[in-house]
């Protein structure tokens, strides 16, 4: 009886959970009201354009994203790479503008380098608070990338590909890969 009794409050906690989960989730993602200037591509500090960094086309520098996104390999952020990553290369490749002369995108990087300060980008993908996704655990994996952010190397501003990161995208990965279904997986 009393096992009954167990066997039941925890099934009703598991159906309040998910459905906190499912409604907050719902709220939370890139469009929702409030966050459209937090998330999004709009408003960035630099015009980062990928596709010249990550493209394969003709004057485009075939960069991996591993590169500049190096910590997915080993932590659960992809992380934003720091300004030194950029003047790697940029104290000696200077880009053209559109006019010729240094590329005013270029030169807003080298300032922050000079003041010493971060770039303050906006954030543009974002997961409810409630799930963790580990970019570690899905590079292992052998995810790409693509799978998720969409062909970034074609996108001269990075915007979020048209399907939502919601619970409902992220379980069909989960069952066409044969990867673990299991609630704490995601949600820990």
């Amino acid at each position: 009886m009393i096992k009954k009794q167990w066997v039941l409050a925890v099934a009703v906690l598991a159906v309040a959970f998910v459905t906190v989960a499912f409604v907050q989730a719902r709220g939370d993602d890139a469009t929702a009201p409030g966050t459209e200037v937090a998330y999004g591509p709009e408003g960035q500090p630099v015009a980062f354009p990928h596709n010249v960094h990550a493209g394969a086309e003709a004057g485009q520098y075939q960069i991996e994203c591993m590169y500049c996104h190096f910590s997915a390999e080993r932590s659960p952020s992809a992380g934003i790479p720091p300004v030194s990553s950029c003047m790697g290369c940029h104290a000696y490749v200077a880009g053209q503008g559109p006019d010729g002369g240094p590329s005013p995108e270029i030169l807003k990087v080298r300032g922050f380098w000079d003041r010493g300060e971060p770039i303050p980008w906006n954030r543009i993908y974002k997961v409810a608070d409630h799930v963790q996704f580990p970019h570690m655990r899905h590079i292992s994996a052998g995810v790409d990338c693509t799978a998720c952010h969409g062909q970034v190397q074609e996108m001269g501003v990075i915007q979020q590909v048209q399907q939502p990161l919601t619970m409902g995208w992220c379980l069909t990965c989960h069952l066409e890969m044969g990867a673990s279904r299991d609630c704490t997986v995601c949600h820990y």
